[in-house]
């Protein structure tokens, strides 16, 4: 196998690490690190909050295209809140939340 094969296997390799999901209590974490409801998440990834309270229960996982958005919300905001994406085992993660009416 030559050489440009080779690096063209581990790019493949790495880009399959960029659709992996953080576990569901990091999800949360990263969430209210930024002070976003799951309400708003929903609502930029475009799917009902009961989804976004799924995820972060772990009872589900986001599916395309929805998966790709919340993906690339929640690297956005590790980048952010770096702390936030560290597995913090005593944090609770909220089962549902809500702001206001509706």
């Amino acid at each position: 196998m030559s050489d440009p094969d080779r690096l063209k296997q581990v790019d493949a390799l790495l880009d399959g690490l960029d659709d992996v999901l953080p576990p569901p209590r990091v999800r949360a974490q990263l969430r209210l690190a930024a002070n976003l409801t799951q309400q708003d998440v929903a609502d930029a990834v475009g799917v009902k909050r009961l989804a976004v309270v799924r995820w972060e229960l772990g009872k589900s996982n986001p599916r395309r295209p929805q998966r790709d958005a919340y993906i690339h919300l929640l690297k956005r905001l590790a980048e952010r809140f770096p702390e936030a994406a560290e597995v913090d085992e005593g944090m609770p993660t909220p089962a549902s939340e809500s702001r206001g009416s509706g």
